[in-house]
């Protein structure tokens, strides 16, 4: 069978539009076996003789990049265009790779012959080859290298069912979204909801055959109602189906609660980490990151939520008061909007029509022109998996191609929520020959309509920025070891950083007129609405903040405290971290953990608390653009040279310290957050306090 997977040449880009479900079960086991087969040759040759960093290392890396170019299209496919077809040989291939990537990590023969390669690369190699070496040996240790077989064995069993009860969490979570929908009638109900919004809900409906309006479960349309519909009644039926999804409470549909999976996904992480000696998942998971230990995160965390919680409860006393009665969890988004819309006379939907997604993408390219010399050219020959998927080549200052980037932002049945920024292909350069980084940025987006283009929200604003961050992280590396190259290697309470960062420049008045521009007149955004959006950059800093927090203590908490005498307690943890930092309150049915994905699919298991982490890092990053002028090239030439190209090279705080000249601050993120020096000083400093 001609196998469209197989093609693994390097900088082959994946043949999308070729792809079955019939490929990818004999691609991923003619590639495992050739692995292998690879990995027998090249320790017997070392046996003969002391192997050196070129035999040995180097011929392992193009192993992994090999299962890269086979996986990566395959991973890609089941998040953006899922079909049953490829979902049920998806999960039969998750524990061929798990078992792959266990042997290969509890080689003790192989760890041996990386620690003695190890002796020979000196410290502070400027490739990053000791770097390398270094990520391995640990990665084999928190593998269980050192465990006697039967322990072996047993890890390599839960990471095999690990994979299988991740991958599942997600899946019911995207059946129970496809599973609900709301049909209207009546027009009166659906005042407030912005137009293009109906616009989307009537083409839904007549797609259907049916009268009226039908809106779907996809996270567009949720925040669209909760946001501007003024029947609370609809807001709370929406709110509903979005904080029950997967869950053993209705409308969610019987047998696909995540409730007992995320029992059964803890209880496997608590047992693989006791099996490598650590005393729980969370110690486990820090391992990997730059936090040092538990106690270092928590009491992080702790101090923010001191620092915003009185600022927080003045926010919400300001909204009740506001609103003149006591809010439920869905009434707090329409009220909140109206409040803004009162206090600095501006509205999601008055911004919306400036933010044509067209639009922002064109300011969205010449600012990183502007940064960091980087031209975006559209390449419509290559193949993609939907037409509304995009490819374009990525070239630097002087035309040479730097890599690839796909795009995929519209929200689609068959594609998972979210938004995030994927590697297609890592750069390399092993054998003289270079491969050159392909990413997949992925939104979901509202499609346009008939009558208009996307229309954007300026948080979706910030979500594109934000991806992009974590694109140019990726494409930018100078590093030619795909497992420390881009995002690799990158402690993931670090990996952030790029990304948040970017997220700035989306507030900044001269990037506002280079992304802005009326879907109908072409008009850049007015200079007054610029300066009221920015006046409402800190609305609710608090509150935003808390919610964050809240989810990285409830994260640390069931992977810290998990006992299995007890069980994962999840709403038990759940309701002592709203208690003590929560200042909304939730509904009884809420069973947001059902759907938190991060933790439960993705890979932010004890370590949501990045996200602030990095803030931290990408605040203070930020403000030396403030200080020195956000559009001046010595600072973007320092960021690009001293974050962006070293992948996973280099210590992240040494990194940091080169290009900001001395340790993060923490004082950034708190005054872009809108959170007084009084309430600051309460929490240290920097991730020294971080």
């Amino acid at each position: 069978m001609d196998n469209p997977l197989l093609d693994t040449r390097a900088g082959a880009l994946p043949a999308f539009a070729a792809i079955r479900p019939e490929h990818v079960e004999p691609a991923l086991q003619d590639t495992l076996a050739a692995n292998r087969a690879t990995l027998e040759r090249l320790l017997a040759t070392s046996r003969e003789a002391a192997p050196s960093f070129e035999d040995l290392i180097l011929p392992l890396e193009e192993l992994g990049d090999r299962l890269q170019h086979v996986w990566s299209p395959v991973s890609h496919l089941h998040a953006v265009a899922n079909t049953p077809g490829l979902r049920e040989v998806y999960n039969r291939c998750l524990p061929l790779l798990a078992r792959y990537q266990t042997e290969i990590a509890q080689n003790a023969e192989l760890y041996r012959l990386f620690a003695a390669v190890a002796q020979t690369v000196p410290e502070g190699r400027a490739d990053g080859a000791r770097a390398l070496l270094d990520h391995a040996l640990r990665d084999f240790r928190l593998a269980g290298v050192t465990l006697p077989p039967e322990k072996k064995q047993r890890f390599m069993e839960i990471m095999e069912a690990l994979a299988g009860k991740q991958a599942l969490f997600e899946q019911n979570l995207l059946d129970a979204m496809a599973a609900w929908s709301h049909h209207e009638t009546d027009a009166a109900k659906l005042d407030g909801i912005p137009a293009n919004t109906l616009e989307r809900a009537a083409e839904a409906a007549r797609a259907a055959g049916r009268e009226g309006w039908l809106f779907h479960l996809d996270q567009p349309s949720y925040v669209a109602v909760l946001t501007h519909a003024r029947n609370r009644e609809l807001r709370a039926l929406f709110h509903r189906a979005w904080s029950t999804r997967a869950s053993d409470q209705a409308p969610s549909p019987p047998g696909l609660d995540n409730g007992p999976l995320m029992d059964e996904i803890l209880a496997l992480r608590h047992e693989a980490a006791e099996l490598v000696g650590y005393t729980d998942f969370a110690e486990y998971s820090l391992a990997t990151k730059m936090a040092a230990s538990v106690p270092e995160v928590r009491t992080f965390l702790e101090r923010l939520v001191v620092a915003s919680r009185f600022a927080g409860r003045s926010e919400f006393a300001e909204l009740e008061a506001h609103a003149g009665h006591a809010l439920e969890p869905w009434d707090v988004a329409f009220h909140a909007e109206e409040l803004r819309l009162r206090k600095f006379a501006i509205s999601d939907e008055e911004l919306r029509l400036y933010f044509p997604l067209p639009r922002v993408l064109e300011g969205l390219f010449a600012l990183v022109g502007r940064l960091y010399g980087l031209r975006l050219e559209a390449d419509g020959q290559v193949a993609v998996w939907h037409p509304t998927a995009r490819y374009f080549r990525v070239l630097d200052s002087d035309g040479t191609p730097i890599g690839g980037l796909y795009m995929d932002l519209y929200a689609r049945p068959e594609k998972r929520s979210g938004a995030w920024m994927d590697d297609c292909i890592s750069r390399k350069r092993l054998d003289g020959r270079l491969q050159l980084p392909v990413a997949h940025l992925v939104c979901n987006f509202a499609p346009p309509t008939a009558t208009a283009p996307s229309l954007l929200s300026h948080d979706e604003v910030l979500t594109l920025f934000h991806e992009m961050g974590h694109a140019l992280h990726h494409l930018l590396t100078r590093i030619d070891y795909p497992s420390i190259s881009g995002i690799h290697g990158v402690p993931w309470d670090a990996v952030e950083l790029p990304s948040q960062f970017m997220e700035g420049f989306a507030w900044e008045p001269e990037i506002l007129a280079m992304i802005s521009g009326h879907h109908e007149s072409g008009l850049p955004l007015p200079p007054e609405l610029v300066e009221r959006l920015r006046q409402s950059r800190v609305f609710h800093g608090a509150l935003h903040m808390l919610r964050q927090l809240e989810f990285s203590l409830f994260d640390l908490r069931i992977h810290a405290e998990y006992s299995p005498g007890q069980g994962g307690r999840i709403m038990k943890l759940l309701g002592e971290v709203r208690d003590a930092v929560a200042v909304v309150p939730a509904a009884r049915y809420d069973r947001f953990p059902n759907g938190f994905a991060h933790i439960f699919g993705g890979g932010y298991a004890a370590g949501y608390y990045s996200y602030k982490w990095a803030e931290v890092l990408s605040s203070d990053a930020y403000a030396a653009f403030e200080e020195e002028g956000v559009l001046n090239p010595a600072p973007a030439a320092r960021f690009r040279r001293e974050i962006l190209e070293v992948g996973g090279s280099r210590d992240i705080a040494a990194a940091f310290h080169a290009f900001r000249g001395r340790p993060p601050d923490i004082a950034a993120l708190l005054r872009h957050s809108g959170i007084t020096a009084a309430a600051a000083s309460e929490t240290g400093t920097g991730p020294a306090a971080a």
